[in-house]
């Protein structure tokens, strides 16, 4: 990416944290990163769905491995793209368990893998909020440029994509 793409994601990023990076919301971000991480919340919700729904409980696990492969596709990709977490004197980071590297977001693979192929199995679009609702706490701990963001919730569409379970 080039100097003047990187200057605008950081400006977008700086522009997030400045304008909603109020305590209840950091707190919530926070809370929303730690659940995320390594797909932990998703792979808990595929879990508990498989177990109490059990005429469908193939579907669940299927699903919940849909999650599972978005997230390792994500980690593999960070590997190979290795750009490198936003840095910046003004920017506003909130430590946590990430790597060096945060292309794509990982977070907004899995959130977005499993929102779609859960709301499928509910039967509600509902859950399609919580894609852009993580990838924002993503800017606003400043682990991630915008466009980590939307690769990752690209990675999670596409995953679910190939599993055909894309919400009607």
């Amino acid at each position: 990416m080039s100097d003047d793409g990187v200057n605008t994601e950081l400006r977008l990023l700086l522009g997030v944290q400045r304008v909603l990076g109020v305590p209840g919301a950091l707190t919530a971000a926070r809370v929303l990163g730690a659940a995320g991480e390594h797909a932990a919340v998703w792979l808990a919700v595929g879990t508990l769905g498989a177990l109490a729904d059990a005429p469908r409980r193939a579907e669940w696990v299927r699903g919940t491995g849909v999650v599972l492969a978005a997230h390792a596709v994500s980690v593999l990709a960070k590997r190979l793209v290795r750009r490198a977490r936003p840095v910046h004197a003004d920017l506003r980071v909130h430590p946590g368990p990430g790597g060096r590297w945060g292309m794509p977001s990982s977070h907004a693979a899995s959130t977005t893998a499993a929102a779609v192929v859960f709301g499928r199995l509910l039967g509600t679009r509902a859950t399609l909020a919580l894609p852009p609702v993580m990838g924002l706490s993503r800017l606003l701990v400043g682990a991630h440029f915008p466009s980590d963001v939307l690769v990752g919730s690209a990675v999670g569409a596409l995953a679910a994509a190939a599993r055909g379970t894309v919400t009607r």
